[in-house]
């Protein structure tokens, strides 16, 4: 019999107007019972033509790997002979038409690797044929446990929906797939647990459900009812309980791949692992397991890849692991593993990757490791490791890739290191090698990362670094390198360059123009000096700039400004002189703009308001004159401003309070004047410092209140005041402010008159004061003269001519021990004169002299003043007239004596001394009270 398929095929296509005749008769086969379409690779483009529905007879259609795009057409449903459906590898969008399952018989269904959305169809999984259905790595949506409910596909054997958005719950109808061998459910959205009908799957071999949302515990029947599986993948997802029962009952014979990582497990490592003797790969990677590594690994001799990092294991790696004789990768990092690397692992003669990092591992690492030759790449960082490395290391000829850093190695790195191997990765950063640099560790023009910062080493950086054009990281900071930068070839792949803190002299080259991708350049810290070459504004994609902490000269070169994407320029501590070149105004990604401690002059550049991403602006230390920019306010982004120690001048511009973000504040030692009232809007100061200015006035409150400034941020002003009441913090360098308020600018007229009448009182009373110290002293000056009078001699005649030798006629009264006489000296000054007389009384001249004495500290209103003159003298001889000569010695003193005063002084004076019995007078001494006239 004649099929008629050729001549339907052929007229098919010259209908649609698709010349794949040739094809056709290429791929097609016809007999009786197999008619087939296979146009797999051709790279045929376009739409599925809708009109194959013509060819009823067709049981196989295969257009994969071709370029296919639009939508599946629903008349493929048409085609009820159909056993073989594949359009894999295409661009197909679109549903998934349901009138697939009108194809009864299909056995095979493959739609995966296109953009198919959408939900599966309820109509697949009624096919009773269905053996195989792919759908992975579309984008296809909906739960799986709606639309596979029931799943009446007993024939099923393949299920793959790997890399979709499907969600929902894993059905428990899974368990009547009994014939299933490989289900594929990873990287999708599905929850909940897994169920424990998945046990009946007695057949399954791969069961893959990774990185999904899957919670609860691995079921039991995982581990005993599947005596066939050999893949077993449920990492990322949320899992908990424990895995203990891995291997515990001898079935895990068949397993070859177990991945655990990514859960949530607890627990230890089960014992029982060792019976999985076929296990080939075994990740636990970040799953919350703790404990030792059970020494029953070491029976996994079959087992090339174990991954045990990011977990609490700890205690030491069994020596066991060196039994495993097949292992490619070991990867133990991230745990609380310690003590030594066992020797044994130098047995691994397999192993490529060792990845112990980040552990509490300490001694030597065994030279049997430095002597696999297989070795590719050694992560043995951050642990506590010790030694020198042997010269074996530089014999490694496919080491790629060495990591040792945070360790505590010595010695001098091996100087034939790099010439063997193609290294990529040398991280020795933070451990203690002294020496030199190896001078070819890129002789094989491979090298991408050097990082050799924090050590001892020494001497000058190789040609061989510089002329490395694959080298995209270089970091050989704090350590003691001398001689000169090194010279660099035109390199597109470096990106970042750190050498500070060093000793490197000489000047920056300008090669370093020729790195034109670089990102960040740091050789901050040494000795260079010279000038700022231009070249480096060829460096477009530089975003770090750190040259600070040198002897750099000269001007900053405006072709810095060309570094469009700069953020952070720091060339402060350095000499450079000159002014801030105009075009940084284009530099508007800058965020940190460092160039204190300068020799900068001129002005505070007002392009700087341009820069509106400045967080950090450090401009202190120069010779900056005139005054802060107004604009500077607009600067909305500054957390730090530092103007201090130069020579500006003016007020602080108003509106401070704009920059919201302004935390540090610094305009200390220049020659600002006015007030600081502009501050009182700045409310999230930590930091503030304006000492050693001109300010005067209040000190706003917000700034006296603030915890965060210390009262030494105000010294060196001293016009500056407090004016807050007890509600401020105390600053003891600030005086306070007296009663003006500090809102207030001028006095009031009444407040000038005020002044201007106690001024008058003042002066009225300074005068008045100097009145009467005058009249007391003229008062004095009299007093003194009259007690010279008393005092002297010529007194003495006057008293005796007066009272005519002492005539009894001018006795005006007698006491206890004399007479007392008038004496009128001249016409306004009269005495009492008393003459006493002593003779036989012991003691008297001293007992007078006490009373007198005593009298004369009395201070009462009717007190005068007296004038006590003791005279000793004896009548020697009379004058021929009556008159007699005296002889005798003379002392005088002032005091005081009670006047009674009767009747405007009529009555005369009398002593206490009238009233008592006159006595013989053995000697003469005269008493003369002065009542002045």
């Amino acid at each position: 019999m004649t099929s008629p398929f050729p001549r339907m095929v052929f007229c098919f296509f010259i209908i649609s107007g698709i010349f794949l005749f040739p094809y056709i008769f290429a791929g097609a086969s016809n007999s009786d019972d197999d008619v087939a379409l296979n146009l797999s690779g051709f790279l045929i483009s376009g739409h599925i033509p809708p009109h194959l529905s013509h060819l009823h007879y067709l049981t196989s259609l295969d257009l994969s790997f071709n370029n296919f795009h639009g939508t599946i057409p629903p008349s493929l449903g048409n085609l009820t002979h159909l056993t073989r459906l594949s359009l894999y590898g295409n661009n197909l969008t679109g549903s998934i038409p349901f009138e697939i399952g009108n194809c009864s018989l299909l056995e095979e269904v493959d739609l995966s690797q296109n953009h198919l959305t959408g939900t599966i169809p309820h109509t697949l999984w009624n096919l009773q044929h269905l053996r195989l259905l792919s759908l992975f790595e579309n984008s296809l949506s909906g739960s799986i446990a709606g639309i596979a409910s029931s799943f009446r596909a007993p024939r099923l054997e393949t299920l793959y929906l790997t890399s979709n958005y499907l969600t929902g719950h894993i059905p428990f109808s899974i368990g009547n797939l009994t014939n299933l061998v490989d289900l594929e459910l990873d990287n999708n959205q599905l929850s909940g647990s897994i169920p424990m009908s998945i046990g009946n799957c007695t057949r399954l071999q791969t069961l893959m459900i990774g990185n999904n949302r899957l919670t609860g515990a691995l079921p039991d029947t995982l581990y005993h009812g599947l005596a066939e599986l050999n893949t077993l993948d449920v990492h990322n997802n949320t899992l908990e309980g424990t895995i203990d029962h891995f291997g515990s009952a001898g079935n895990c014979k068949e397993l070859t791949y177990l991945d655990v990582s990514f859960n949530e497990f607890s627990g230890v490592l089960p014992r029982g692992l060792g019976n999985c003797t076929s296990l080939q790969q075994f990740a636990a990677v970040n799953c919350g397991l703790s404990g030792p590594i059970p020494s029953s690994i070491g029976q996994l001799t079959s087992l090339n890849t174990l991954h045990l990092s990011i977990n609490r294991f700890s205690g030491k790696i069994p020596p066991e692991l060196g039994n495993c004789k097949s292992l490619v990768g070991l990867e133990l990092s991230g745990n609380l593993l310690d003590g030594g690397i066992p020797n044994q692992l130098g047995m691994l003669s397999n192993l490529e990757i060792l990845q112990l990092y980040n552990n509490r591992l300490t001694g030597e690492v065994p030279l049997g490791i430095w002597k696999i030759k297989g070795l590719k790449k050694v992560n043995i960082y951050n642990n506590s490791l010790s030694g020198e490395l042997p010269n074996e290391l530089a014999s490694m000829k496919q080491l790629t890739e060495i990591t040792l850093y945070n360790n505590h190695f010595t010695g001098v790195i091996p100087q034939g290191l790099g010439i063997n191997s193609s290294l990529t990765i040398i991280d020795f950063t933070s451990n203690s090698f002294t020496g030199k640099i190896p001078p070819n560790l890129c002789f094989r023009k491979q090298l991408q990362r050097l990082l050799l910062g924090f050590n001892r080493l020494q001497g000058s950086v190789p040609p061989d670094v510089g002329s490395c054009s694959s080298l995209s990281r270089l970091i050989l900071q704090h350590n003691n390198f001398t001689g000169v930068l090194p010279e660099f070839v035109e390199n597109h792949n470096m990106l970042y360059m750190n050498l500070r803190s060093n000793g490197f002299n000489g000047q920056i080259p300008a090669s370093f123009g020729k790195l034109i991708n670089i990102t960040a350049i740091d050789v901050s810290q040494n000795k260079l000096f010279g000038r700022i070459p231009p070249e480096l504004g060829n460096l477009r994609e530089l975003q770090g700039l750190n040259i600070s902490y040198n002897d750099l000269q000269g001007s900053l070169p405006s072709q810095l400004s060309d570094c469009s994407r700069l953020l952070e320029f720091d060339a402060s501590h350095n000499v450079l002189s000159g002014l801030i070149p105009a075009t940084f105004g284009r530099l508007t990604q800058l965020s940190t703009l460092s160039l204190s401690d300068n020799n900068l002059s001129g002005g505070v550049p007002h392009f700087i308001s341009q820069l509106q991403g400045l967080i950090n602006l450090q401009l202190g230390g120069n010779s900056f004159g005139g005054t802060i920019p107004s604009s500077i306010v607009d600067l909305h982004s500054l957390s730090k401003l530092n103007l201090s120690s130069n020579r500006l001048t003016g007020h602080i511009p108003s509106h401070f309070g704009n920059m919201v973000m302004l935390e540090h504040l610094d305009v200390s030692h220049n020659n600002l004047t006015g007030n600081l009232a502009s501050l009182g809007d700045t409310h999230g100061l930590v930091y503030l410092n304006v000492s050693y200015n001109h300010f005067t006035g209040p000190i706003p409150v917000n700034l006296l209140t603030s915890l965060n400034i210390s009262d030494s941020s105000f010294l060196g002003n001293s016009g500056l005041c407090a004016d807050c009441g007890s509600s401020c913090v105390k600053k003891g360098n600030v005086k306070p402010c007296g009663v003006q308020s500090s809102n207030q600018k001028h006095l009031t007229k009444q407040q000038y008159v005020m002044i201007a009448v106690g001024i008058c009182l003042f002066v009225l009373v300074i005068i008045l004061l100097l009145y009467l110290v005058a009249l007391c002293h003229k008062k004095q000056k009299q007093e003194i003269d009259l007690l010279d009078e008393v005092c002297g001699s010529s007194l003495l005649i006057k008293v005796v001519e007066a009272t005519e030798n002492l005539n009894e006629k001018y006795i005006i009264g007698r006491g206890a021990h004399g007479t007392v006489y008038k004496a009128s000296v001249g016409h306004d000054r009269v005495y009492a004169v008393k003459k006493l007389d002593f003779g036989g009384m012991k003691g008297g001249h001293s007992s007078m002299k006490r009373e007198v004495e005593t009298v004369g500290n009395v201070r009462h209103r009717n007190l005068v003043t007296v004038h006590f003159l003791d005279i000793r003298f004896k009548q020697q001889y009379s004058n021929g007239d009556g008159s007699s000569s005296w002889t005798g010695s003379l002392s005088c003193k002032r005091l005081k004596a009670i006047q009674e005063l009767h009747g405007g002084n009529n009555k005369p004076i009398r002593s206490r001394e009238m009233l008592r019995q006159q006595e013989k007078i053995e000697s003469d001494l005269m008493l003369v009270d002065g009542c002045g006239g």
